[in-house]
């Protein structure tokens, strides 16, 4: 047992309430000064390190407004769509906290997005972080899986059909499908044994999931420190330091980043409270007209389309069409010749990859274009798990890579946003193309970044944080 730290008697109250909770329970105070006060972090952040603690700030609100909404919510697909304009007209404030949660649900996706795209540009995922970025896009992955169980919940129709839909995908999976759909469901259609299998999982099982990634994401960035738009290490062995050991390019994170970071978050509130009293719907993309519809399985609506943040994915999904799967096999077999006639390989491997290619052709000429759809759709979100491995850049930030690196960013940024908007809009023969060019542009950007990574001339990486005070 660690001994009693003594205090003045004449000293101020609340010091003496500190010291009297430190003493009996110093485990909190080590974690205070480990990750707040005694952690050192670059003293270069901009305004694209605000969307991690802004992503904090809106997880915060998401769990507190859902406690709220299920103490009057009724998991039962008789009483669902009632129970949520119960809430709505009669519940004191409950449709303030209603419209806090659906448009905390898209500030949720827009910060992580933003979030994830300052990782990407500032190389946030290069070594030694690798283990932080898969923690992230896990948490992206679970995110995901939260937002498509709850969008159910409000039981109308854009929420019945679209889980319809999307429940049905699995059911193109060969062998297991059918019988996965139909786990999912709980039913044979999806009905109450549904809504009630996703609001467990929406309010306890996703949630505490979703916590405890972010504890290890936390925890991860923590061990090994933070990135900086310089792309330098601040606490490395060659990094300078003072005669205490703290690295000179660094400062405490309290006071200097939760005072920097109320910046963010008073920009933050002001939008986001705009938004929730002036334009909660957003034009029908954070809640769709026809969900104030109850749901109704006997009348399909006419356009059937997820909410904005998964139709990047949903297009993607769209795209593959008997057609792309012929331009998917010609990909195949341009990657085999490649793969056989360039790479520094032995005849043993040369000869698995164009086994493996002969095989893969096979089973996509075998199995249904549906079937590719998902797995190009998942695929598209399982693909940024393995980016640490994919950039072979000799420089982790963008400010110091080639410039025409900036533009192909830039485009592949324009890419996903063209495709979030199609997957919106109903289906049309131009739309189709468009989404499957940009499906085969969005993979290309990271399938052939082991080669493009590489191009170009990078400029000289200071060896200290470029900072100016202001």
């Amino acid at each position: 047992m660690a001994e009693f730290k003594e205090i003045a008697a004449d000293a101020p109250v609340v010091a003496k309430v500190t010291n009297w909770l430190e003493n009996r329970f110093p485990t909190a105070f080590d974690a205070y000064r480990v990750h707040m006060s005694e952690y050192y972090a670059p003293k270069n952040f901009n305004f694209w390190y605000f969307f991690g603690s802004l992503a904090m700030l809106v997880l915060v609100i998401q769990i507190v407004t859902g406690i709220f909404l299920v103490m009057h919510y009724k998991p039962d697909a008789a009483l669902a769509f009632g129970s949520v304009e119960y809430i709505m007209r009669d519940v004191p404030w409950g449709w303030l906290v209603r419209y806090m949660h659906s448009t905390g649900a898209s500030a949720f996706f827009v910060v992580v997005y933003l979030h994830m795209f300052r990782g990407l540009i500032y190389g946030s995922y290069r070594k030694p972080r690798e283990l932080v970025w898969i923690f992230g896009c896990a948490i992206f992955l679970v995110l995901m899986a939260e937002a498509f169980m709850g969008y159910l919940l409000p039981w109308g129709q854009m929420s019945y059909w679209g889980a319809q839909v999307i429940v049905n995908l699995f059911s193109a999976i060969p062998f297991i499908g059918p019988d996965l759909a139909l786990l999912i469901r709980g039913d044979f259609v999806v009905g109450d044994a549904t809504l009630n299998r996703f609001f467990a999982f929406h309010v306890i099982a996703v949630p505490l999931v979703l916590l405890g990634l972010v504890v290890a994401h936390l925890l991860a960035l923590h061990d090994v420190g933070s990135n900086n738009p310089d792309g330098v290490e601040i606490k490395g062995p060659n990094a300078p330091k003072d005669a205490k050991g703290k690295p000179l390019d660094g400062i405490p994170f309290h006071p200097y980043y939760t005072v920097h970071d109320i910046m963010g978050v008073g920009v933050f509130l002001m939008v986001f409270s705009a938004i929730v009293f002036f334009a909660p719907e957003f034009g029908g993309y954070f809640l769709e007209y026809n969900n104030f519809i109850p749901a109704d399985p006997l009348q399909t609506p006419a356009h059937i389309a997820p909410v904005w943040y998964f139709t990047p994915y949903y297009s993607m999904l769209r795209a593959i069409t008997t057609e792309m799967m012929y331009a998917l096999i010609a990909c195949v077999l341009v990657a085999a010749v490649l793969g056989v006639t360039k790479a520094k390989l032995n005849s043993v491997l040369k000869g698995a990859v164009l086994a493996g290619a002969v095989v893969m052709i096979a089973l996509m000429l075998a199995i249904d274009a549906k079937f590719w759809g998902v797995v190009v759709m998942g695929g598209a979100v399982i693909i940024l798990f393995f980016l640490p491995w994919l950039d072979n850049c000799a420089v982790k930030s963008i400010r110091y890579r080639p410039d025409w690196h900036k533009y192909l960013y830039g485009i592949f940024v324009i890419n996903f946003v063209i495709l979030a908007y199609l997957g919106v809009q109903a289906p049309s023969p131009i739309g189709e193309r468009v989404s499957q060019v940009g499906t085969l542009f969005y993979f290309g950007f990271f399938l052939l970044m082991p080669w493009w990574s590489r191009l170009g001339q990078t400029k000289p990486v200071p060896s200290r944080v470029t900072f100016e005070a202001h």
